[in-house]
């Protein structure tokens, strides 16, 4: 079954962090991180309904003020979501332009920022081309566990983690998926047509287990019963991306919690393991210690980026790096050393 959306990175390994996650079959795209994002079409730009930012350290926020630029003078609702401060840093991008003239503009930039500190409330407020993007608070809302939103059938996630300051790292599922069992359909005498599509959506709606469903004859059956006869349930594709983070106990369980079984773990690799007391003075992670978490997620695939301009033209040593972790073979000479 083709996935619902396709995710890549925004700049090579040793660009800004990014990652561009683009709906297949729908006009919408998510972005994840705010650096440098020129490598992105305005066309491509204008598909976003929902920002996530990992934390503001200019790297990852400074394309803020590019992006809100290409929606200036169009109809347009944006979801942003942050780490705490994340509303306070938004009004301070914002604040720092004169909009005497946006008045001037019918379409309606309204952009929707909220932000999580781990906790049950997501705290939000509202800032609008309408009157000059002053900040209006909007009302807390509770939270589903760690469920940030859903939009088009994929839900986001996050979790709190430590980079000596609070930084998300963010989860992205398609729903579950579900096939049809075509050898118990014939077992049951049942033939394929257009009520096969009609029992996917009332399983997807979540419509009551006693709902009817005819059945080319004309007979009807519960939908949990056709549901367990006929339907078999697989997850669908997922995506997590963590950067910034220590390499601490206290982090791999909060990314075990967040992540465990992704299917494709996107994570930074900023340091060589030969150089773990920078990576440790910097609170980031060396590519050796970027393998060994996604080996520890069970991620199936892990795709490392944020590389340090130090290893321009040793990106191979790089990527070997995190293959050996994500093998869980030790590091030579040293051994493990570092390893939590």
């Amino acid at each position: 079954m083709r996935s619902l959306f396709s995710a890549q990175l925004v700049n090579d390994p040793f660009g800004d962090p990014g990652l561009y996650v683009d709906f297949l079959t729908e006009r919408r795209a998510f972005l994840v991180d705010l650096g440098d994002i020129h490598a992105l079409a305005p066309r491509h730009l204008l598909r976003v309904t929902h920002l996530f930012v990992t934390h503001t350290h200019m790297d990852h926020f400074y394309g803020f003020d590019y992006f809100v630029r290409v929606l200036l003078g169009r109809d347009k609702t944006v979801h942003l979501y942050g780490p705490p401060g994340f509303i306070e840093n938004v009004e301070g991008r914002l604040s720092s332009y004169t909009w005497n003239l946006i008045h001037l503009n019918r379409e309606v930039l309204d952009l929707r920022v909220h932000e999580w500190d781990g906790g049950p409330l997501l705290r939000g407020a509202s800032f609008s081309s309408r009157n000059a993007f002053k900040k209006r608070p909007l009302a807390s809302r509770l939270l589903e566990g760690n469920l940030l939103c859903e939009a088009g059938g994929v839900q986001v996630r996050a979790a709190v983690l430590d980079h000596k300051i609070p930084v998300l790292g963010f989860r992205i599922d398609e729903p579950p998926r579900l096939n049809i069992c075509r050898e118990r359909l014939g077992r049951l005498g049942l033939k394929p047509g257009p009520w096969l599509r009609e029992l996917k959506e009332a399983l997807s709606e979540g419509l009551p287990p006693s709902t009817p469903i005819e059945l080319p004859s004309g007979e009807k059956r519960p939908l949990e019963e056709l549901r367990a006869q006929i339907v078999k349930t697989t997850p669908g594709w997922s995506v997590g991306y963590l950067t910034d983070l220590i390499y601490s106990r206290e982090n791999i369980a909060a990314a075990k919690r967040l992540l465990s079984g992704v299917h494709t773990l996107f994570i930074e690799a900023r340091f060589a393991h030969r150089d773990l007391e920078l990576a440790e003075e910097h609170h980031h992670l060396t590519a050796w210690q970027a393998g060994d978490i996604a080996r520890r997620l069970g991620a199936e695939r892990v795709v490392p980026f944020h590389f340090s301009p130090r290893y321009r033209g040793r990106e191979e040593e790089q990527l070997r790096e995190v293959e050996r972790g994500f093998r869980g073979e030790p590091l030579e000479p040293n051994g493990r050393g570092g390893v939590v």
